[in-house]
């Protein structure tokens, strides 16, 4: 087994200023799911629906964040955290999706915000982490929804606004339009293959939308979205491979970021223009409320996608889909990597690429960048001792931490991002949608029978890490300082 990475060495790259976090997202981890007046949600009812869950669990207790949250808050004191992102329950705040925000559920959110502050811990919320009111029947293919999560946005920046630091507005509307729309993989469970792209820009209006909401509502916390990022490669020089891989760069990655940082969609090659009849006729005045200033991009990291023409056999990163075997492309196994328990390549070099092509594509319109996502599930198992080895994880953060680094210091692939922190998927073990609780992404274990949470060696080797880090200079040391160049 290879030897632990040193963290003294990765901490001593972390400059002052740059933030460390950890990432959630309310229906994985809060349960309650009927506590204080919340509704249902579609990820509340898909997972009563015999087959679509891996392990036949659901949503209604999950890792119990709802009730067990002053524990959680003083882990994450305890491990070192700088911040926290967590994503707001939309059917908790506003049950049924119409009307006032929730008194109750809103008295849930300003409890966690009031231990986050104490504990010196900065809070960066999620407006939407896949959470639609189950009321919501046509989901993000109606346009109606877009309008309706900009005013949900509204009533929680006027009720929140003084005390989030940042504000997403989307959790991956690539992964929402791909598994919830197009391969049925997630909920709402449809599979439109390519007449799900609506939901595409209903999504991106919607973020637009809701900045706009926002920002009118005086929210003293910075706005951003976040986006999962895959760098594509052709499986072969083949032209048609390609082909493909460009459709699929288009599908995952541009439509959702180009419009957003640039105010249109993008170009496609000509032999797929009919694909993309969703866009042909877009408003103008849509785009402009898509392209809003930001202060933040968010990008999400888990791995690239290997692509090849022609039909496969339905497997995805997030399970099979029968829809799938209808698509042009094919997804293939990445040979040479190792691989995370969800069969993901581990290929932090990827990482890079991906910053590399941010750089390339969006250059100086890219506003300042978090990775509010990356991280990676491994079997994790409770020793005799009830201790949690979890030294893949370990490995998984660092190489993938200091890839970053590297990208982004002169020299590197992507220098000029303006990298401004780094979170860590998850916190916690959690229910991860469709497989359940088979897949485990935590720094602290859950046991979801007792609910014990049991940090592992990843979350003590990260404490390790956020310990040692440089401390930012005093007034005194800064005037010192300049005294010494001065002479």
């Amino acid at each position: 087994m290879p030897s632990t990475p040193n963290p003294l060495t990765l901490a001593a790259r972390l400059t002052p200023g740059f933030q460390m976090g950890a990432a959630t997202a309310a229906a994985q981890i809060e349960g309650g799911s009927h506590e204080g007046g919340r509704t249902d949600s579609i990820w509340d009812a898909w997972s009563r629906v015999p087959g679509n869950i891996a392990d036949r669990s659901d949503t209604s207790v999950t890792a119990d964040h709802f009730h067990r949250y002053r524990e959680d808050v003083a882990l994450m004191r305890e491990l070192g955290l700088d911040a926290y992102r967590f994503s707001f329950s939309w059917t908790r705040l506003q049950p049924g999706g119409a009307g006032a925000i929730s008194a109750a559920g809103a008295e849930f959110y300003d409890r966690l915000l009031d231990e986050l502050l104490e504990a010196n811990i900065s809070p960066m919320a999620t407006l939407f982490h896949w959470d639609l009111p189950v009321e919501y029947t046509h989901g993000w293919l109606d346009r109606d929804t877009a309008q309706r999560f900009g005013e949900f946005a509204g009533l929680v920046g006027e009720r929140f606004g003084d005390r989030i630091d940042k504000w997403v507005t989307l959790n991956e509307p690539a992964t929402v339009t791909l598994n919830g729309y197009a391969l049925g993989l997630h909920a709402p469970g449809q599979s439109l293959l390519f007449d799900a792209l609506p939901t595409v820009h209903h999504q991106l209006l919607g973020h637009g939308l809701a900045t706009q909401a926002l920002r009118a509502a005086g929210v003293r916390g910075g706005i951003g979205i976040t986006n999962t990022h895959t760098p594509v490669i052709p499986a072969s020089d083949a032209p048609e491979d390609h082909l493909m891989a460009a459709l699929f760069d288009v599908v995952h990655n541009r439509v959702f970021a180009d419009p957003v940082l640039l105010g249109h969609y993008p170009q496609v090659p000509d032999e797929l223009a009919d694909l993309f009849g969703a866009f042909s006729a877009v408003d103008e005045a849509d785009l402009a409320t898509i392209h809003q200033p930001l202060d933040f991009y968010g990008l999400n990291y888990y791995m690239p996608s290997l692509i090849g023409a022609g039909a496969g056999d339905g497997e995805s990163p997030d399970g099979t889909s029968e829809a799938m075997t209808a698509l042009p492309f094919h997804l293939k196994e990445l040979d040479g990597y190792p691989q995370t328990a969800f069969g993901w390549p581990i290929a932090p070099e990827y990482f890079a690429t991906a910053m590399g092509e941010m750089r390339e594509r969006y250059g100086e319109v890219l506003p300042p960048v978090y990775i509010t996502e990356n991280g990676a599930s491994f079997t994790d198992e409770v020793a005799a001792d009830g201790s949690v080895d979890d030294p893949q994880r370990i490995a998984y953060v660092h190489d993938h931490l200091s890839a970053i680094l590297d990208a982004t210091s002169p020299g590197g692939v992507a220098e000029g991002i303006d990298l401004r922190g780094y979170f860590v998927w998850s916190l916690m073990d959690n229910w991860e949608w469709a497989a359940g609780f088979q897949q485990r992404f935590g720094l602290v274990h859950i046991d979801f029978d007792s609910l014990v949470r049991t940090p592992k060696a990843s979350y003590r080797w990260l404490q390790q890490v956020l310990a040692a880090r440089p401390a930012a200079p005093t007034l005194g040391q800064e005037a010192a300082s300049g005294q010494e160049a001065a002479q």
